[in-house]
């Protein structure tokens, strides 16, 4: 899905976010924990002026009843959840499922998860749509919000529609 389908606020609250997460890294470079990263991070976006909770508690609904809850590491801007990640590693479905379930829950359209352990930050950015959120009400959709012969992926390239300035 093209970013330009994205509310233009939601997008560029995200772009703020991943450009205080790229000051951060500039400054650190991978190695640390993600506690020091999440402290930096704090950091930049309070600078910025980025509204922010830290440790978001989710409900995890089933047919109306809460039966678990999840937490997001950021939710930003009353919009969109933020994961840390500092491990090295490509960020796999386990990941992206696990935010993209968080979006589904908290009913919420985008997610990224940041992973600090890499060189270059943005090989370690990944953002996350809930398709089901942003296509609900759109006609020629299944039960489950895909386009017939649409996957449920659900992820957006990084770097598309992006600007990076990545200094390393």
């Amino acid at each position: 899905m093209p970013l330009s389908e994205l509310d233009p606020n939601l997008t560029e609250s995200s772009r703020k976010v991943i450009g205080a997460a790229i000051e951060v890294h500039k400054a650190l470079g991978p190695g640390y924990t993600e506690a020091a990263y999440m402290a930096a991070l704090k950091i930049e976006m309070d600078a910025l002026g980025i509204a922010y909770k830290v440790g978001h508690s989710i409900p995890v609904k089933y047919k109306e009843q809460t039966v678990a809850e999840t937490t997001a590491d950021l939710f930003v801007d009353s919009r969109f959840l933020v994961e840390l990640m500092a491990r090295p590693g490509d960020i796999g479905s386990f990941e992206r499922s696990q935010l993209r379930a968080q979006l589904k829950a908290a009913d919420l359209e985008l997610g990224l998860i940041i992973n600090f352990a890499e060189r270059r930050l943005k090989d370690g950015l990944v953002r996350v749509l809930n398709i089901e959120k942003l296509n609900a009400g759109k006609e020629g959709f299944d039960d489950h919000g895909h386009e017939e012969g649409e996957d449920d992926h659900g992820e957006a390239d990084p770097a598309r529609g992006m600007d990076f300035d990545e200094r390393h």
